[in-house]
């Protein structure tokens, strides 16, 4: 996961230690069997490493500019979104600049730490929802939508059994009536995962589905309702009225859009767009795993200032697992 990232940073390797009384002439850099076509690792860290002297670390603003600018350069050849790119940069330099500090550490983990402390700043600190579910009043109504083919009713299920395996009690209204065979796949999900589905026929109205969904969860004391709904693209007039009418007559809590991390800065663009027609209250990723290059869960948080929540890690049931910062900055920077 990310394995392009890392690559392109040029993380993973061994630490610089902190010079001693002199700093001694830079050693030959050699990175083993590169790829024909694949760039050496970029030598901003390495730039900046150079300027630690006898101990303290004293940069400013023109020592570090052109070293940022090729991080901004990798950042965005990884699908990492220009304005967060930006961001992250620019937090780098508030970190690194104008400031006298002893190194009690390798050179390595100064920049290193402050690059981490950049990524977090702009992954932000996620969406508990248990104790949502907990602290709110039952039932609660979450509905998933996005664009077609990304994995939102597989999602659906996944997050069932995640909520099950917590103690929560859970109803899946299939709401994508639409898609061929969504109403089976969704059904098939549920049986094997000991889940109640809520379904009517092919080509039903949605919104009653998921108005029977709710009902049902009130009656039976249900804890949550997870709505299904078919895939659309935010400039589909007629399906964005729909997921309007949806929204009228289910009253969701939450309403979480779905996109896949291999789509790249597609992903991004399009939850930006979704966020102008339909405002969500957070995101789900899936195939984070298959992603080599992380731009999608480095910056689709902050682009639409809504937080991630759940990130699809594999194709098992248990392969959903909530969003922290530390499950992405762990695999950038190859943390056990």
């Amino acid at each position: 996961m990310f394995e392009g990232l890392k690559n392109k940073l040029g993380l993973g390797k061994k630490k610089t230690p902190a010079p001693e009384t002199e700093v001694p002439a830079p050693a030959a850099h050699t990175i083993s069997k590169p790829e024909p076509e694949e760039k050496k690792a970029p030598g901003f860290l390495n730039k900046i490493k150079t300027l630690v002297v006898e101990h303290e670390f004293v940069l400013s603003e023109k020592d570090v500019e052109e070293s940022l600018f090729e991080l901004q350069m990798v950042l965005l050849e990884s699908d990492v979104a220009y304005p967060v790119a930006e961001a992250i940069t620019e937090h780098m330099k508030k970190e690194l600049v104008g400031t006298h500090r002893k190194i009690r550490e390798s050179a390595d983990d100064v920049v290193t730490n402050a690059l981490r402390h950049a990524i977090e700043e702009v992954l932000g600190e996620g969406f508990d929802l248990v104790s949502y579910i907990k602290n709110h009043e039952k039932p609660v109504k979450i509905l998933f939508t996005g664009v077609n083919g990304t994995g939102k009713t597989t999602s659906v299920a996944k997050i069932a059994h995640y909520l099950q395996g917590q103690g929560l009690s859970v109803v899946v209204g299939a709401g994508d009536t639409f898609r061929a065979g969504a109403i089976e796949q969704i059904r098939v999900h549920c049986d094997r995962i000991g889940i109640k589905l809520i379904a009517h026929q092919e080509g039903a109205d949605p919104s009653a589905v998921l108005y029977d969904t709710v009902e049902y969860a009130k009656a039976h004391k249900t804890d949550v309702v997870l709505a299904d709904s078919a895939g659309r693209f935010h400039n589909r007039v007629n399906l964005m009225n729909q997921l309007e009418k949806i929204k009228r007559v289910m009253k969701p809590d939450l309403v979480f859009y779905v996109d896949e991390a291999v789509a790249g800065n597609d992903a991004v663009i399009r939850a930006e767009e979704f966020e102008k027609t339909v405002s969500t209250d957070g995101v789900i990723l899936t195939k984070v795993d298959m992603d080599p290059k992380g731009g999608a869960a480095i910056s689709i948080a902050y682009t639409i200032g809504k937080p991630l929540v759940f990130l699809g890690v594999g194709q098992g049931y248990d392969d959903m697992k909530p969003f922290t910062p530390s499950l992405i900055i762990d695999e950038i920077f190859g943390d056990d």
